[in-house]
């Protein structure tokens, strides 16, 4: 590979080549090439060090000043494309209440890190969505206080603020000076993994109290392992009732999954009514539109079931735990989670203890032979203690061998 032209650099996560030259009065200019494109950015910079060696300063682009309710416009248009628009977008919004009319050149540590402690210590009021008298529905704020944030809701903030900095310094909205700044806000440490799942007695009771729309999708949920979104968003296209699996083609990490249908889950496939006009599994009957979120309804099964503490999400944890319980190997559970790697599985291992007894007695059969073989040579009139300086078990009591 040909050693990169000096002067030629790329910002994190950025896929635009940055430049920088001696001015004319001995000054370092950093500045956007604008081009992606190596080679092109290599032009650039040529002919800006040909303008300095020729006597003439190099125009630089002048930023006008913006605000990051502008930011916020061009970046939810960018991101649409994204698999992750809708939970950005959310973000972006709350995002937007707070800084709305900031001079985005007004944004420093400072700044950020307040923001971090105001999250932490008191969150922002939920938006409800309310009838009105005329059959029409308005968004209005929730009466009840807010919640502190987690670390890692607030994490996913921060790393927003600093993608959409990032961006703002290739769209030429801001210097990259504040962008410095932005980026010097560390993350906080996360401490919220839970893993809360059902003993059998809950699930049949959770079940026995579900309503009648919300009781299929909850099984779903027990019987696969499937995410919130991707039950919801389940269309009769993908699933073969025939071969009995169900496809899923848009998935958390972008890969295609394959989930077996196991008897209760085909039979709670069998329960839903399907429309021909409809193409989702689950949806309204009066609208014939998917359901957005069950929330209300799962709740109030939990509610009647006595279960406390328990989000639809803790489905997943409780397929998952159910199946290390019984033997399954991770290697087994991490495909039907679609986990990319072992490590978000790896949480449920300790679930599995006989697992380990079992590895563990396989030095049986190896110490065992060694005091066999000492108890033979006893018996036999041996050199008893050459026989126990010559056994692991005596070795091993003694301390005179590692036990690491």
């Amino acid at each position: 590979m040909p050693r990169r032209m000096r002067g030629l650099y790329k910002q994190p996560r950025s896929s635009v080549w940055w430049c920088c030259y001696k001015s004319l009065s001995g000054k370092i200019v950093r500045r956007s090439t604008g081009k992606t494109e190596y080679d092109a950015a290599v032009t650039f910079l040529m002919n800006e060090r040909a303008e300095v060696k020729a006597g003439n300063e190099p125009e630089e682009k002048k930023i006008i000043q913006r605000t990051f309710n502008e930011l916020a416009t061009e970046y939810l248009k960018w991101a649409a494309r994204q698999r992750s628009f809708v939970s950005k977008e959310r973000i972006i919004n709350q995002l937007t209440a707070k800084f709305g009319d900031l001079p985005l050149r007004a944004f420093n540590t400072l700044l950020l890190e307040k923001y971090q402690t105001e999250r932490l210590q008191r969150g922002v009021k939920h938006k409800l969505l309310k009838k009105k008298a005329d059959g029409s529905r308005a968004v209005c704020d929730s009466q009840k206080e807010p919640k502190a944030n987690k670390p890692a809701t607030i994490n996913r903030h921060i790393a927003t603020l600093k993608h959409m900095f990032t961006k703002a310094v290739e769209w030429d909205m801001v210097e990259e000076a504040t962008l410095k700044k932005v980026r010097k806000v560390k993350l906080l440490e996360e401490n919220n993994r839970r893993l809360r799942y059902l003993s059998k007695e809950e699930c049949h009771n959770l079940l026995n109290q579900c309503d009648s729309h919300v009781r299929p999708i909850v099984v779903m949920g027990l019987s696969t392992g499937m995410r919130k979104n991707e039950i919801l968003g389940l269309t009769w296209d993908n699933v073969d009732m025939k071969h009995g699996f169900i496809l899923l083609e848009h998935t958390k990490n972008g890969e295609r999954r394959e989930i077996p249908i196991n008897a209760t889950a085909r039979a709670a496939l069998k329960s839903v009514t399907r429309r021909l006009d409809v193409p989702y599994v689950f949806h309204d009957d009066e609208t014939g539109k998917r359901y957005g979120d069950i929330k209300k309804g799962f709740s109030g099964a939990c509610r009647r079931a006595g279960i406390k503490d328990f989000h639809f999400h803790d489905l997943r944890h409780t397929f998952a735990s159910h199946l290390v319980m019984a033997g399954k190997d991770l290697t087994t559970v991490k495909d039907l989670l679609g986990h990319k790697t072992l490590t978000m599985t790896l949480r449920y291992s300790h679930l599995a203890p006989a697992h380990k007894a079992a590895a563990v007695e396989v030095m049986d059969d190896i110490l065992n032979d060694a005091v066999i073989d000492h108890q033979k040579h006893v018996v036999t009139g041996g050199d008893h203690q050459a026989g126990k300086k010559n056994s692991t078990s005596y070795l091993l009591h003694t301390g005179r061998v590692d036990k690491s």
